[in-house]
């Protein structure tokens, strides 16, 4: 079964390939092929590809879905690296087992964290505009991490995502999983009336307002043997003065603002309907089965 994803998502390249050795056999026998007969051959070698796929379909991705309890960063943070090390341990015995069939285990969570400041691997400490002291006077934690991106706020009212999936049961590509994220905030945006969109070179989903425009969601990830973790913040009844104490994202830029989904509508919402709204927009996106749900 695995193997008709891949035989799915590699049939573009197959067909160059195709394409490319019997280019080579005018040359070697002396027959008369032309161009246009080469590209029909690779295209129709891609659509029979694409119709195997069709009838064995991989199953969709076995995933967990937790839902926690308002914690310490901390302890999420734990959390989060032991289901992240389980998986990659699953894919190791299943590399060196060809006989192991137990399904692989992903995992989606969402949690409202207390508040916290989380520093990514490229942003800057001088980002975090008070002292370490200062924060914990005001009970804000900070943490250096492990994703990337910048410095950002996670607290009540704000649903924080981590996807910890293999991709490479969907796809090695870093950037269409980042933009995948982006469109199930984009999608579920259009659902309140609200018009998400894309900023060039700024990671996540703005809403313009104006001639501004004010980020909605923050996104960071980190990948380990293509095994993602991390994920995104979204505002939806976040306190947004805490953003006041930090550059969030490390954008400087006075038509860039952060903003909240009760701020844009004029109200607060309730938290677990946008959650289970999301999840389903997430596994639908990521052609999930969620489960413990």
């Amino acid at each position: 079964m695995r193997k008709c994803r891949v035989l799915h998502l590699f049939s573009f390249n197959y067909a160059l390939l195709i394409k490319f050795f019997w280019s080579q056999i005018p040359t070697v026998r002396g027959l008369s092929v032309t161009n246009d007969e080469l590209d029909n051959l690779s295209l129709s070698l891609q659509q029979l590809l694409s119709y195997c796929y069709t009838f064995v379909k991989m199953p969709k991705l076995l995933t967990q879905f937790h839902r926690l309890s308002s914690s310490s960063y901390k302890d999420i943070w734990d959390f989060q690296m032991l289901l992240h090390n389980r998986l990659k341990q699953q894919k190791r015995l299943q590399l060196h087992n060809s006989n192991a069939d137990s399904p692989l285990i992903n995992h989606l969570l969402f949690c409202e964290h207390k508040p916290v400041y989380t520093l990514g691997k490229s942003g800057k400490r001088d980002h975090l505009l008070i002292t370490e002291q200062e924060a914990q006077a005001k009970d804000l934690e900070f943490y250096r991490i492990n994703r990337g991106g910048d410095i950002t706020y996670h607290g009540p009212g704000q649903i924080t995502g981590y996807l910890i999936l293999d991709l490479e049961l969907l796809y090695r590509d870093v950037h269409r999983y980042v933009r995948t994220i982006e469109e199930a905030i984009i999608v579920l945006l259009e659902e309140y009336g609200l018009k998400g969109e894309r900023v060039d070179n700024f990671t996540g989903v703005w809403v313009n307002s104006g001639s501004k425009k004010r980020k909605v969601c923050a996104i960071g990830v980190h990948l380990s043997r293509w095994v993602s973790m991390h994920g995104f913040g979204l505002n939806v009844n976040s306190n947004l003065n805490h953003f006041d104490m930090i550059v969030p994202c490390g954008i400087q830029d006075p038509d860039k603002s952060v903003t909240s989904i009760s701020q844009l509508i004029g109200e607060d919402f309730n938290i677990i309907e946008i959650e289970d709204k999301l999840k389903t927009i997430l596994a639908d996106l990521f052609d999930l089965q969620l489960i413990n749900i």
